[in-house]
């Protein structure tokens, strides 16, 4: 089955990046397809808007966007994208997706794109929006049944979750070292956890960035990206699979921002260009004030941010700015809580422009574990953030929920 993406942007040919596009949706296969335009919105485009649009590429990315919601295209999902440097193809970008999502169901991701942006830099999204149209009966799986294993090779951490009959039995959890190695010794951990041998295991899914790896050293049932799989996981842990949601996922390398319906991704952005947001930066900040990642999150509960000022998107530049409030005699817990704030702002200017945020809003990854960094979130969104239980397994328990479905194909 062939996806159809219709392909919303500005600029990829001029920068070098529509290969990389295509590329990108044909290695998970999918197709991208242009939309028909009718001139008459590129004359309108202003008056629907709201403001005046300059760039005449931009104009024809609305056009494109008004013939996917009259019908007029045969499209299943849509990918969304400008040059990172662009202001105004942000305005235009994020009010392409609104429109989209109110008058149509199909699947969105934003992404902002630069020269140098590579088709495996794209994969994943590409990935995603495939995954969401081929296997929806699968991701409208509420219940895990038999035994079952999920793997999530992340790119700081191991997990690995043994679930039984709709419970977790056994949990695993390691520094990501040897992609292999790191999944055996986790897997080892949640076995002796749940009193389980390898051979009672059913079915196995994997996911995180290496998933394939692993998907095909331990003969897995189900090799899936890690947005669709992480919010199965983070829905069934908070006990929110019916109706709406948002998901805030921080890893180490990267955090997503996911709209769901029915525990189904409908929107979601992924990353961005700079690291600083990430459970990196958080792992910096730890060592440089000599406590663990645990008593940061602690510290940072009890400082203020005013007192320190750390506002910068890039990872190095926060650390100049973590150094050197440090130098200046700034109290650890006042730059902790500056950290903590730094990350929240950063998702929220960042991440959750580009998606619907619906409630409620629930925080996952191994930062969810932070105080400081849940009270960060919560100040800058003025409402209440859900933190699940084992809210930093979910990669591995949306693998294992969603690998039983194959449980009836071995019978």
């Amino acid at each position: 089955m062939t996806v159809k993406i219709a392909e919303l942007t500005c600029g990829p040919e001029y920068s070098g990046v529509q290969a990389e596009i295509e590329k990108a949706a044909n290695d998970v296969g999918g197709e991208i397809v242009f939309p028909e335009v009718d001139l008459d919105y590129i004359d309108k485009v202003d008056e629907h808007l709201g403001f005046e649009v300059a760039s005449p590429n931009l104009k024809l990315m609305f056009a494109r966007a008004m013939s996917i919601i009259e019908g007029n295209t045969d499209a299943e999902a849509v990918f969304i994208a400008t040059c990172f440097r662009c202001a105004e193809g942000a305005l235009v970008r994020n009010e392409v997706r609104r429109l989209i999502q109110q008058h149509t169901d199909l699947p969105v991701v934003m992404y902002s794109f630069t020269e140098r942006t590579k088709a495996s830099e794209l994969s994943t999204r590409m990935e995603a929006l495939a995954t969401i149209v081929e296997r929806k009966s699968l991701l409208g799986r509420k219940k895990q049944e038999g035994i079952s294993l999920g793997l999530d090779s992340g790119s700081t951490t191991t997990k690995a979750i043994i679930m039984q009959d709709n419970e977790i039995v056994g949990k695993g959890w390691v520094y990501t070292r040897d992609v292999i190695e790191s999944a055996q010794k986790a897997l080892d951990e949640a076995l002796k956890e749940a009193g389980l041998k390898m051979e009672d295991i059913e079915t196995i899914g994997t996911t995180g960035y290496g998933r394939h790896t692993l998907g095909e050293h331990f003969n897995a049932d189900l090799i899936q990206e890690e947005l669709t799989v992480n919010s199965k996981g983070a829905a069934f842990l908070a006990g929110k699979q019916e109706g709406e949601a948002t998901v805030i996922d921080i890893g180490g390398m990267d955090n997503k921002a996911i709209s769901l319906n029915n525990a189904i991704p409908d929107n979601f952005t992924m990353g961005g260009i700079c690291a600083g947001a990430s459970g990196r930066f958080f792992e910096i900040t730890a060592r440089r004030l000599d406590v663990s990642i645990q008593e940061l999150g602690d510290l940072a509960a009890e400082g203020d941010w005013k007192n320190v000022m750390m506002n910068s998107y890039c990872i190095v530049f926060g650390i100049q700015d973590l150094v050197t409030a440090l130098a200046g005699g700034a109290e650890p817990k006042d730059v902790a809580a500056a950290a903590a704030h730094s990350v929240a702002e950063q998702i929220y200017e960042q991440q959750l422009q580009e998606v619907d945020v619906r409630d409620p809003v629930i925080l996952v990854g191994g930062s969810s574990l932070l105080k400081g960094m849940v009270l960060a979130l919560e100040e800058i969104l003025g409402k209440e953030i859900i933190v699940p239980p084992h809210s930093q397994h979910i990669g591995a328990v949306g693998a294992a929920l969603l690998s039983s479905g194959y449980k009836y194909f071995k019978e």
